[in-house]
């Protein structure tokens, strides 16, 4: 627990980065997707050509992704995560050391969405959870030094709660 964890500014800066990233590829995805459902090359020889179909449902379900990860953005931009000490509860925003049986330490930083994302802000691995997920439920209202049960692969896992910033 000795390494300078990064600031939430920078985490949240990483989260943003990625997701505008993500969403400038589905917009070039959903413009050659509508492109193409609308190109000659598409149109129905037969009856049973359905390529234009397709195509269009592509774009439309690109159209959506675009709008999600837009709504996202906005979500994000407009986060400020508060400062926590060592005697608050987990809540949103919260940037939260655990530790395992093993010793091994893990930094998860509570967004509100965005969640699921390995984060790598000045050498430092920092994973993202949504308060909707199983570990960011059971992490809500803990304080330094409480333990709390990680669902994995392997089974559940026991962590305790080592540092909150």
């Amino acid at each position: 627990m000795n390494e300078a964890l990064p600031a939430k500014a920078d985490l949240l800066g990483a989260l943003v980065a990625r997701v505008r990233a993500d969403h400038e590829e589905v917009v070039r995805s959903q413009h050659a997707a509508q492109h193409g459902s609308t190109h000659i090359e598409t149109r129905a020889e037969d009856p049973k050509d359905t390529r234009a179909t397709e195509a269009s449902y592509l774009a439309r379900g690109l159209a959506e992704r675009v709008e999600s990860l837009g709504e996202m953005l906005a979500v994000l931009e407009a986060f400020r995560p508060p400062a926590f000490g060592a005697d608050d509860e987990i809540a949103l925003g919260a940037l939260v050391t655990v530790e395992d049986e093993e010793g091994e330490s893990s930094h998860l930083f509570l967004v509100p969405i965005g969640g699921g994302e390995n984060l790598d802000v000045g050498g430092t691995q920092v994973r993202t959870l949504t308060p909707g997920t199983p570990l960011g439920s059971r992490l809500m209202g803990l304080r330094v030094d409480d333990d709390v049960s990680a669902p994995s692969p392997r089974g559940d896992r026991e962590l305790t709660v080592v540092a909150l910033r």
